[in-house]
């Protein structure tokens, strides 16, 4: 289309010539004029297009977590609150989309269409003037031609200012792979190949660990130095944005730790194997379970790897049992997105199973417990005290009695290890912060 217009833009230009070669000495003015239109015109619409899709994100992240959290607003009744968010959103995006639009087309408009009435006007003196050294048909046909000239032009820098919009989606993918803006993740398959027994002993050493979200934010986790020996089992608590998911997110490489960090699991440096090769060893049992909208055996065993038995072992272990015996199809049975014709518990012990199957090394409890009813947080906890007894197990909690039998506590302050001891050597420090948590959850400092 943008050629298409240029092309009978041009036509125009050489119809108009045809019938008086000293048009071309206005046609220098005419396209500077011209020029200068179409830039003030195609710089406006593209700032406009790229506050438009600015403007639109907002929108969708505010739809989704409405549907996602429908049930809440319903309870608290707040829908008007929602809906009136909504209207005030999808008005910004309007204002800059529809009402911004309709301003700078309409100016457009106005300037062309003096443009191009001066063109007719300057060609029709021209053709009075020198009407001696040209015939009427020549003249006919430049000024029809000239006249026809309007529409042509607006189309031409409409499509010119297309152009360049259309290129503001394409400025916005490349923002994403901007890796100082938006750090990427780390390759999948490593050079450095691993052992498919690693880890055997279930050792973790950290030493000056800093991983920070952002260059230009502070430090989440602000130069850690530990040692966690093989089967030990680490409580991990702090009062909120401490740090302690940060900490979980930092052991999987969702985030990447600075240059000079150092994460060593087993005498293997993690920074330098691939995610793939360091994920597959780790475990968790997030705080809210994610399940797919497929049968109970894909969200147990999604990559075929374990047998029918080992998988009902799982189950059992899980005390899963008495629920996949009311099932028709078995592990067959649909579970809906989300887990979402599951119960909280139901979605943790599937979790648990998922954990059982896997068996590695490393456990980690991201508050595992924390959205489900005492029956089944004590289910829950007395499995992994007996099924993972010889494994390294970190569990990061929010209830201070859920991690007071562990081997040793981190306790987590401003992204630093403020303590880190046994929970006994921790009760008896006056003012620490565990003893001060400890007190808050409603127990007696022991001494």
């Amino acid at each position: 289309m943008w050629t298409h217009c240029f092309l009978r833009v041009i036509f125009g230009i050489f119809a108009i010539v045809s019938g008086s070669p000293w048009y071309l000495v206005f046609l220098p003015f005419f396209g500077i004029v011209y020029f200068k239109i179409q830039r003030v015109f195609v710089r406006t619409t593209r700032q406009l297009k790229r506050i438009e899709s600015v403007s639109k994100s907002p929108i969708y992240n505010h739809f989704g977590e409405s549907i996602h959290g429908a049930s809440t607003i319903r309870a608290y009744r707040y829908k008007g609150r929602f809906q009136s968010r909504n209207f005030e959103l999808i008005d910004q995006n309007n204002q800059a989309n529809y009402y911004g639009s309709i301003i700078a087309y309409r100016w457009l408009a106005v300037r062309l269409e003096i443009l191009s009435h001066l063109l007719v006007l300057t060609a029709a003196l021209i053709f009075v003037w020198a009407k001696e050294h040209t015939t009427a048909g020549k003249v006919g046909f430049a000024l029809s031609t000239a006249l026809g000239m309007s529409q042509t032009l607006n189309w031409a820098v409409r499509q010119t200012s297309d152009l360049e919009n259309h290129a503001v989606a394409v400025e916005r993918l490349l923002e994403y792979t901007d890796k100082e803006e938006f750090p990427h993740e780390a390759e999948w398959e490593g050079k450095d190949k691993i052992l498919e027994s690693w880890p055997d002993k279930g050792e973790l050493k950290m030493e000056n660990f800093s991983l920070r979200y952002r260059k230009n934010l502070p430090p989440a986790l602000d130069d850690l130095s530990i040692t966690i020996k093989g089967g030990e089992k680490i409580g991990i608590c702090g009062r909120t944005g401490s740090g302690k998911s940060t900490f979980v997110l930092s052991l999987f490489r969702l985030v990447e730790a600075e240059e000079k960090s150092s994460f060593i699991i087993d005498g293997v440096d993690c920074r330098k194997i691939g995610l793939h090769d360091l994920r597959k060893k780790l475990t968790i049992i997030p705080q809210e379970a994610t399940l797919f909208s497929a049968t109970l055996r894909k969200n147990l065993d999604p990559f075929g790897e374990y047998s029918d038995a080992e998988i009902w072992r799982a189950i059992e272990l899980s005390h899963l049992k008495s629920f996949t015996d009311t099932l028709a199809k078995g592990l067959d049975h649909e579970i809906a997105e989300g887990g979402g014709n599951l119960s909280a518990g139901q979605r943790q012990l599937v979790c648990l199973a998922r954990a059982l199957l896997r068996k590695t090394k490393f456990l980690i409890l991201d508050e595992a417990t924390a959205s489900v009813d005492n029956e089944t947080d004590q289910l829950v906890q007395s499995t992994i005290r007996k099924e993972f007894k010889d494994c390294t197990i970190l569990a990061v909690a929010h209830r201070i009695d859920t991690i007071d039998d562990s081997d040793k506590i981190l306790v987590m302050d401003k992204g630093k290890i403020a303590e880190f001891d046994s929970p006994s050597a921790l009760k008896s420090i006056d003012g620490g912060i565990y003893s001060e948590l400890f007190k808050a959850s409603g127990h007696a400092a022991e001494t």
